[in-house]
């Protein structure tokens, strides 16, 4: 739907567009899928700039830091960029070590 953004009429709504991917990561230990969820907020949530952020379902690195792969950008393209970009740049060490 185009326009959607109009419809909010209170930037404290936060309405915002849900986008999905997924992205499977090869690597030594096979194959693992991530799905990533790019926010599209009609207005840039309080504190940011930004309209949209990308967040990936699963944690990377988890036996050093384990984080979640996202990003903030002014189109989507650069938020879903840079979760990608860490998504491929840190490795998958699955869940059960998250905790180690």
């Amino acid at each position: 739907m185009e326009n959607w953004e109009y419809i909010q009429s209170d930037a404290a709504e936060e309405l915002l567009q849900l986008h999905h991917f997924s992205i499977v990561k090869k690597q030594a230990g096979g194959s693992v899928t991530f799905g990533i969820t790019v926010k599209e907020f009609a207005v840039p949530p309080p504190g940011q700039r930004m309209r949209f952020y990308a967040e990936a379902d699963k944690a990377v690195n988890q036996k050093t830091a384990a984080f979640v792969p996202c990003g903030w950008g002014t189109a989507m393209y650069l938020a879903l960029g840079d979760c990608v970009r860490m998504i491929r740049e840190f490795p998958y060490e699955g869940e059960e070590q998250a905790g180690s």
